[in-house]
Parts: structure tokens; C-alpha cells; sequence
């Protein structure tokens, strides 16, 4: 029964003419993983970051979507206004792997005593992997089939803009700006004149946002916003909200729009090390399936500071 699902999925998006799809992985965490879709973000921390997520989407569901990042960013020189950041990213579904791996810059201009505006660039490439042999075929003969892509390589570039102080952000970005097409159009099999599928990455664009309240000297909250826009596919919207309990402990909660409901929990072990664990339960159809156990987050940042520089308190965002 798992198996059927996946293999309907996977035939439906390599056999239909066009596919326009929301390409890019999704986070639960995502205020802790901003550099994965804005290179602007490069630095703003003020210190050298590097933070690792794993995802399982799905669980118990064969060939569901599973994501790991990889990224490290840091500010450069003594007035921290240039940042660099480097990232990678590997996305599994079904037959299909992807690996993603950029260079991030971003300049910040201050823009009052408490507020700064970076840009961002972003380049780099993936490599696309598609095993067909992983497909229940209907036709074990089919021509479109017989030979796997193994590491097409296709380039990329981005764009993006954040403003920030210590309580407050909001960025706009559009990591990948180029729609590239992984399949040809116009080939022909045999006498056959029609063409074959064509699977294209669409340009996605974020919005972000965040803002931290004090409610106490112990007790921090912060609402938070992600909204994701791709042309030819539903708007996507993550609304969360957590408490920062005596800056050691944050909790929280998350609801992404007709699609699933989120818990989080993170723990601030020491002033460079942080551990974060979130869970969704799909509000979908999907989630009612007794092979669905959910999606599972596991992220992990750790933080290099100079005795000078160390932060007061620990930031959300």
C-alpha cells in the first residue's frame, strides 16, 4: 500500500508534458534556517554561525521527501558590514535526488541606531539525480525510461534584502532565479512526433518576518511569518509563535496553511551551541493515512564568538 502511493506520485510528475512544481525544500525551523532561501541574512548575526537540519517528511510513507542543510555564514572585517555564507543542501523524493550548493554575500547598511538593511547575492548550482529504475513502470519497455540522469548540473542565482534590529526582521528573497528545464521538450522516440515530459523549476518567492516581545524578565515571545509564492502553484503560508523561557528554553508552535500543524521545542545549552527538534502532523487527507507518522525536524547550530562580541542574550532569529 506505501509503495502505490509514491509510485503514483512519481509517475504523475515524470509522465504529465509540462510540470511546474514548488522546487524547494520546506522547514519547519525556518527562523533558524533564514540563509537557506535569503543570502542576505549572511552575517547578521554578528558572529560565525554554522547550523546543520536533517528533515524526514512522512514518515512511513516509501520514497517520502527527506532534506539536509548544511550552512556556515559569517561577517567579514571589523565593521561587520560584508558578510559570507556557504550553504548546501540535499533534497530526496522518490526516485529523485537533488543537491544544492551556494556562495552567499551581502553588504548591511545601517539605517538608524537600531536598524540595518543588507543585500544579498547568491550563486551556485545543483545536481539532479533521477533513478527510473525506482519506478513501477507501467510499460517496463517505455524508451523514456531506460536511461537514469546522473548529476546534471544546472546553475543558479539569487537575490534578496533584510532589515533588521535586535527585536524585529523582515526579508524578501528569490534564492533561485533561474527556471531551468530538466527534460527536452522536443525529443522524439522512435515514429512517435509528440514530445516528452518536461519538469521546470519555477522562481519561488519569500517573505519573512518576526518580531520578539518582552513579557518578562524571564519570558520572551515571538510571532513569526514565513509566505512562500510560486506562479502555478498555491500560495503557502507558516504562521509560529514561541516563548524564550529564562533564554535557555523556547517552545512553540506552528500552523502552515491547509497543510499541517507544527510543535517546537529548542534548548540554548551554552551561549555558542543550540539544539532545536520540531514535529508536524498533516491537517491534509495525507495525515489521516495510518502509514503517515508525521515529519520530524532535527536542527543543530553551533556559534564561534570573540570574548568582545558575545551576545547578551540569545537571538531568534
Amino acid at each position: 500500500m506505501k509503495k502505490k502511493y509514491i509510485i503514483i506520485i512519481a509517475i504523475l510528475l515524470f509522465a504529465a508534458e509540462h510540470i511546474y512544481s514548488q522546487q524547494d525544500a520546506q522547514y519547519t525551523q525556518y527562523m533558524y534556517n533564514t540563509i537557506s532561501v535569503n543570502p542576505a541574512y549572511a552575517g547578521s548575526r554578528g558572529v560565525m554561525s554554522i547550523s546543520g537540519l536533517h528533515r524526514s517528511q512522512w514518515v512511513g510513507l516509501d520514497g517520502a521527501p527527506r532534506s539536509q542543510t548544511l550552512s556556515m555564514n559569517t561577517p567579514v572585517g571589523e565593521s561587520n558590514r560584508v558578510g559570507l555564507g556557504i550553504s548546501i543542501v540535499n533534497d530526496e523524493i522518490g526516485p529523485t535526488q537533488e543537491t544544492y550548493f551556494d556562495i552567499d554575500f551581502s553588504y548591511t547598511i545601517p539605517t538608524s541606531d537600531v536598524g540595518k538593511l543588507s543585500f544579498g547575492l547568491k550563486a551556485g548550482g545543483h545536481l539532479l539525480d533521477v533513478d527510473f529504475q525506482r519506478l513501477s513502470k507501467f510499460d517496463i519497455n517505455d524508451p523514456n525510461f531506460e536511461n537514469n540522469i546522473d548529476n546534471k548540473f544546472s546553475p543558479n542565482i539569487g537575490i534578496g534584502f533584510y532589515y533588521h534590529t535586535n527585536r524585529f526582521y523582515l526579508g524578501l528573497s528569490a534564492p533561485n532565479l533561474l527556471e531551468t528545464e530538466h527534460f527536452d521538450e522536443s525529443a522524439t522516440v522512435g515514429n512517435d512526433d509528440s514530445s516528452t515530459f518536461v519538469a521546470k523549476e519555477r522562481i519561488n518567492y519569500y517573505l519573512i518576518t518576526g518580531h520578539t516581545f518582552d513579557l518578562s524578565d524571564n519570558v520572551k515571545f515571538k510571532p513569526a511569518l514565513l509566505t512562500k509564492l510560486v506562479f502555478g502553484a498555491p500560495l503557502q503560508v507558516d504562521l509560529s509563535a514561541s516563548f524564550l523561557l529564562y533564554e535557555k528554553v523556547s517552545l512553540g508552535a506552528g500552523y502552515r496553511w491547509d497543510a499541517a500543524l507544527s510543535g517546537m521545542v529548542g534548548f540554548q545549552i551554552s551561549d555558542g551551541l543550540m539544539v532545536g527538534f520540531a514535529y508536524d502532523r498533516e491537517t491534509t487527507e495525507l495525515g489521516k493515512a495510518v502509514f503517515n507518522d508525521g515529519s520530524y525536524e532535527v536542527l543543530l547550530r553551533f556559534e564561534l564568538f570573540k570574548k568582545y562580541n558575545r551576545m547578551l542574550t540569545p537571538r531568534f532569529f
